[in-house]
């Protein structure tokens, strides 16, 4: 009786050292993400586009921060290993610097594209996303998927950037329209 209570605390043990092992790695892995993200912050944002760029930050953002807000609400992910935990609920390195980031290198990679070589750029940014979550989800406690698949991360991601574009597309109309009014006068 004795030793099996001994080999149970054992296990006990081993399975928490484990568990912190395995929460150090994640924090480095989220650390490491924030520090390659800020690291090409000022690498992304040189060139004459730059208002542009920054706008596609913010606004990517705040579309990430408030979709994942949204889907961490209905408890369909959750995110046990964060920065903030005790102030956000979702992870703000992906909403506010990840996804921000990929977006402005997917719209600076579409910029003149038609819609068919649009789609196609897409799935080379949400697809491998995709996988990546899928993977990490199934292996670290970044996060964890209640009701959700790789199926809805790549819809959330394509909609995010498709809706970033759109807004890139309307501030090219409206900058052609402004050009045209100047050139009249």
């Amino acid at each position: 009786m004795r030793d099996n209570v001994c080999k149970n605390r054992k296990r006990y043990v081993y399975s928490k050292i484990s568990l912190e092992r395995t929460r150090c790695m994640e924090k480095k892995m989220l650390n490491s993400l924030q520090m390659l993200c800020i690291v090409s912050l000022p690498l992304l944002f040189k060139g004459s586009k730059m208002k542009e760029n920054v706008l596609i930050f913010f606004a990517k953002g705040l579309l990430a921060l408030l979709v994942d807000a949204y889907v961490v609400g209905t408890k369909r992910i959750e995110y046990p290993i964060r920065p903030f935990p005790k102030i956000f609920k979702t992870n703000i390195i992906y909403d506010v610097l990840f996804f921000p980031l990929l977006s402005v290198i997917w719209v600076r990679t579409t910029y003149n594209d038609r819609l068919i070589k649009m789609v196609l750029k897409s799935c080379i940014f949400s697809v491998p996303m995709s996988c990546a979550q899928w993977y990490l989800e199934r292996n670290t406690k970044l996060f964890k998927w209640k009701k959700w698949s790789p199926l809805h991360t790549f819809v959330s991601v394509n909609f995010t950037l498709f809706t970033v574009r759109g807004l890139v597309g309307l501030l090219k109309l409206l900058d052609k329209k402004k050009k045209e009014t100047t050139s009249e006068r």
